[in-house]
C-alpha cells in the first residue's frame, strides 16, 4: 500500500463542550495518510489513478466548517467516514489537533485510523 499525504491542513471551526466554544471558531489541525495504490498514476502521469489531494483537502475543510461538534473524537471519525465515502481510498490515519486547547501544550487531540473493510 502506498500513501498519499496532507500535512497541517488547518480550518477554523465550532468544536468544543463549553459554553464559549460555542460561540467561536477554534483552529483544528489535521494530517492525514491515506492509502492507496500509486503505481498505475506513475506510470501513466493521470491523477485520475491516484488521490487528488487537493478535492480531498477541499471536501475535508467543507465537513469541518459545515459541522459544529463537541469532540474532536466526532469530527476525526465524521471526517474519516466523509472520505471512505466520496473516495477510492483502502486505509486512512488521521491525526486531528486543536493547538492551544490546554494551558502548557502545544497541542492536544486524536489520531484514529481506519481500513475501508472495518470502517
Amino acid at each position: 500500500m502506498d500513501i498519499v499525504f496532507i500535512k497541517e491542513l488547518c480550518i477554523e471551526a465550532i468544536i468544543g463542550i463549553y459554553d464559549w466554544e460555542r460561540k467561536i471558531k477554534q483552529v483544528v489541525c489535521i494530517d492525514l495518510e491515506l492509502g492507496t495504490e500509486i503505481k498505475k498514476a506513475s506510470e501513466s502521469e493521470n491523477i485520475e489513478y491516484t488521490i487528488d489531494y487537493k478535492a480531498v483537502a477541499k471536501k475535508v475543510k467543507a465537513t469541518v466548517q459545515e459541522g459544529e461538534f463537541f469532540l474532536i473524537e466526532t469530527l476525526a471519525e465524521e471526517t474519516i467516514k466523509m472520505i471512505f465515502d466520496n473516495f477510492d481510498i483502502t486505509h486512512v490515519k488521521g491525526r486531528f489537533s486543536k493547538p492551544g486547547a490546554v494551558t502548557g501544550s502545544k497541542e492536544v487531540g486524536v489520531i484514529i485510523e481506519r481500513n475501508r473493510n472495518a470502517s
